[in-house]
C-alpha cells in the first residue's frame, strides 16, 4: 500500500496499475463483510493481534474464513 501511495503521488500510472492488480483481490476480500471485521480477522489470522470485538462488531462468518485466507498468501502476508 505503501507502494502504490508513493507512486500514486509521483504519477507513476503504470505502477498504480501494477500495484493496484497485485492488490484487488486482497482488497476484495477484506471488505467482503462490514469493514474492519474481515481486517481483524487476518491480523489475527496472521498472528499479528488478538482476535477480539466489542459491539457493535461480531465475529467473520465462517463462509468467509477461507475467502481472506486464501488472499494472505497472493501478498506475501501469510
Amino acid at each position: 500500500m505503501r507502494d502504490l501511495c508513493a507512486a500514486a503521488l509521483a504519477g507513476d500510472v503504470p505502477k498504480v496499475r501494477e500495484l493496484n492488480a497485485y492488490l484487488a483481490r486482497l482488497n476484495k476480500a477484506l471488505f467482503v463483510e462490514a469493514n474492519p471485521i474481515p481486517v481483524k480477522w487476518a491480523l489475527a489470522e496472521m498472528g499479528r493481534s488478538a482476535l477480539g470485538y466489542r459491539l457493535p462488531l461480531v465475529v467473520l462468518g465462517t463462509q468467509n474464513h477461507e475467502v481472506v485466507r486464501r488472499a494472505l498468501p497472493e501478498t506475501g502476508l501469510l
